[in-house]
């Protein structure tokens, strides 16, 4: 978790909302007391000045009204003297003009030279027209200070007879007020000092038990359940601190809960043998387990977060949406022109309680055998039926003419009923061979072995053949000296020979050759029976030893074989620990091949028959 930056931590926000709310308060108050002490100062200061003008203004009145001779002073010498008396330092001039807007009198001596003369001013001539006070505050030019000009009416029965000009220092008041502001502002100063040193100690109260929160919910967040936030007080703080180590609590449970459930889905699906699948919303890979990879064929890198019809090979075909309203399973036929491989595929949607679906769970098997026992069974089922079904229409058909009359006809009947008993005895074979299969396919049969001298065994199959064919076909033998012994079951082995020798000589032309013999390797001996006949193709080769299987079925019948030999022949050699195969070029004969485990005798061996 990122650290939080000091500008925006709820520690420095507090303190700023505290200073905030002081300056804010501080200013208020600040205006507010500013305001009304500039406005009683200067009500003040103009009340004095107000009041030692109406004894002045009266003085000016009498020397004004007063009649004068040779031996009385002057009216200028007593306006100047009564003018002189009200001087002070808060008055920077007083004057006395007439009606006429002529100087009479000033108290400062730099200005006696003015009196006497004529002075323009409109806020003078305002005042002895219409009798009224009138006053300003106005900024000296030369000394920049503000200045209060008064001028009074000096009036007589009603008529202006002259005004009284005073000029004052007002400021001194505003210098007062200065002096005032800059007190008030250090004690803002002070306040805001004490502010952040309250606001620090009042945040760190709330910002503690966050902080411990904090730094718990990282523990948490690591899986360090050990921890708990210390409870400061009764407050909400507090109260929301014991609510969290609650909350540490239960967490605690569910994640040790959850994580046995975990545990118990991971071997469940690690130790399953069918592959799973699971899916978020949106069909992308989530989880897969070990089975699926390795049905799949894939690296669970190259699953996770893929599209499960992507993986699948289903894109073609399906849409996601389509998965999740699939009711039957589906096939994912992976095979090769060479190796069959099928799996099916079955979905099941994980969903709420309110029927939002939250993903797919796909389950794989693996049904090649299956598929391929059920095709083989199929067609088990449709070679027996056409084994069968041919020699009994031959049979129900020559039957058939007997019951007609042919039995009568000395020269058709005996050659009707020979036919008859050739088909009879044809299916006696196929059932016996079938029969013959069941057995070793469910393993109800048992082998009598006794330990014999294969060269001499084979060497009497051969001569048996040799002495009874019918067709021009040369033996060759290529036989070891040297005896080997093998534990065989001679009569099973000898109808695996009988089989592969007659199948032999049924394909060899008249003048071919088949060639017996056999050779050693390791602790095996390798068969060989060879034929000239017309051979097997290459893509045919692999599947002569299926059941029902031939190359040319129509030349195959007509020479009255069941297809089940080599079959009987393959479960024969594998009883015995042995493996068979073939090897053929078309047009060029055909090779089988078995081998039998042999075992090194130095006693004498009796003879086998």
């Amino acid at each position: 978790m990122p650290k939080v930056k000091f500008l925006k931590s709820i520690h420095v926000k507090i303190v700023v909302i505290y200073i905030l709310l002081i300056v804010l308060a501080m200013q208020i108050i600040g205006l507010y007391f500013i305001k009304e002490l500039e406005h009683n100062l200067k009500e003040n200061f103009m009340e004095s000045i107000n009041n030692r003008v109406e004894l002045v203004k009266y003085n000016v009145s009498e020397e004004m009204q007063r009649e004068r001779d040779e031996t009385t002073v002057s009216q200028e010498s007593s306006l100047n003297e009564v003018l002189s008396g009200f001087a002070s330092n808060d008055i920077l001039d007083a004057r006395v003009l007439n009606d006429q807007y002529r100087v009479l009198g000033t108290a400062k001596n730099s200005s006696r030279s003015k009196v006497g003369q004529y002075v323009e001013n409109e806020a003078i001539e305002k005042v002895v027209k219409s009798g009224e006070q009138y006053d300003v505050i106005t900024v000296d030019e030369n000394t920049k200070k503000r200045v209060w000009v008064l001028i009074v009416p000096v009036m007589t029965n009603d008529k202006v007879i002259g005004v009284l000009y005073i000029e004052s220092d007002i400021e001194k008041v505003y210098d007062n007020m200065n002096e005032i502001n800059g007190i008030l502002a250090l004690g803002t100063l002070i306040a805001l000092c004490i502010t952040i040193v309250l606001g620090t100690l009042i945040a760190r109260t709330i910002t503690r038990p966050i902080s411990d929160m904090r730094r718990q919910a990282q523990a948490l967040a690591k899986g360090n359940f050990s921890r708990k936030v210390r409870v400061y007080g009764s407050d909400e703080i507090g109260q929301l601190a014991i609510a969290f180590n609650n909350l540490t609590n239960r967490l605690q449970e569910a994640h040790s809960t959850t994580e046995a459930e975990r545990r118990k889905l991971a071997s469940v699906l690690t130790n399953m043998t069918d592959g799973v699948i699971a899916t978020d919303r949106k069909g992308r890979i989530i989880l897969i387990n070990d089975p699926a990879l390795q049905l799949l064929q894939f690296e669970r890198t190259e699953t996770l977060n893929r599209p499960i019809i992507s993986v699948l090979g289903l894109d073609q075909d399906y849409e996601f949406e389509d998965l999740i309203h699939m009711k039957d399973s589906v096939n994912l036929n992976f095979s090769t022109q060479d190796i069959p491989y099928i799996l099916r595929a079955n979905f099941s949607v994980i969903q709420k309680e309110s029927g939002f679906v939250n993903g797919l769970i796909t389950v794989l098997h693996d049904i090649t055998e299956q598929e391929k026992i059920e095709m083989e069974r199929r067609e088990f089922v449709a070679n027996v039926s056409h084994e069968l079904r041919t020699p009994l229409t031959t049979m129900r058909s020559y039957l058939d003419a007997l019951a007609d009359g042919a039995w009568q006809d000395e020269n058709i009947a005996p050659t009707f009923l020979n036919v008859t008993q050739t088909e009879t005895e044809r299916m006696i074979r196929l059932v016996n061979d079938l029969l013959q299969l069941s057995k070793m396919d469910s393993q109800d049969y048992q082998f009598n072995k006794e330990v014999v001298e294969f060269n001499r065994f084979f060497e009497r199959i051969i001569d048996r053949f040799e002495m009874s064919k019918s067709q021009n076909v040369d033996f060759i033998r290529l036989l070891p000296e040297q005896s080997y012994f093998v534990e065989i079951d001679t009569d099973k082995l000898t109808q695996v020979i009988d089989n592969i020798i007659s199948n032999a000589m049924k394909y060899s032309p008249d003048g071919g050759y088949i060639r017996f013999g056999f050779t050693v390797q390791d602790t095996f001996l390798k068969v060989m029976i060879s034929d000239d006949g017309m051979g097997i193709p290459k893509e045919n080769l692999t599947r002569i030893f299926d059941r029902f299987y031939r190359v040319d079925r129509a030349r195959a019948r007509s020479m009255g074989g069941t297809g089940l030999g080599l079959a009987i022949a393959k479960e024969m050699i594998q009883a015995h620990g042995g493996q068979i195969w073939a090897e053929s070029e078309e047009g060029h004969g055909t090779t089988i091949f078995f081998t039998l485990p042999y075992q090194e005798m130095d006693d004498e061996v009796g003879d086998w028959d």
